[in-house]
C-alpha cells in the first residue's frame, strides 16, 4: 500500500518527548495539573517548566493558577489552537507511516 503524502514540516514543537508527551496527555484529560504531569512523563520540576512555557509561549496551552487548601496549584488545558495543531501532528505521523488517520 503506497503510502500518502505527508507535509515535511512536522511541527518542530511538538518532536521533543516531553512536549509531545504534555499534548497527548492534555488531549485525553480536560484538565491536569502539574504534579500530575510530572507524574505521568516522569520528569523533574524544571525541564517540566520549560516545556510547559514553550507550549504555552506558542498559545498551545493555557494554565490556570489557584490555590487549593492555601496551596499553589497550577492546572493546563490545552488551548483549541493547539488541539488543532497536535491533531494536525498526529495526522502527519500517520501519513508518515502509511496509515490511515483515525476518524
Amino acid at each position: 500500500m503506497p503510502r500518502k503524502a505527508a507535509r515535511n514540516d512536522l511541527d518542530a514543537l511538538l518532536l521533543s518527548r516531553v512536549r509531545l508527551g504534555i499534548m497527548s496527555a492534555l488531549a485525553g484529560d480536560d484538565e491536569l495539573d502539574f504534579a500530575t504531569l510530572k507524574e505521568i512523563l516522569g520528569a523533574t520540576d524544571g525541564n517540566l517548566g520549560a516545556h510547559l512555557r514553550k507550549l504555552e509561549d506558542a498559545d498551545l496551552i493555557r494554565a490556570r493558577k489557584r490555590f487549593i487548601a492555601r496551596k499553589p496549584n497550577t492546572a493546563y488545558r490545552m488551548t483549541d489552537h493547539g488541539r488543532k495543531a497536535f491533531e494536525a501532528y498526529i495526522a502527519d505521523l500517520a501519513g508518515l507511516l502509511g496509515l490511515e488517520p483515525a476518524e
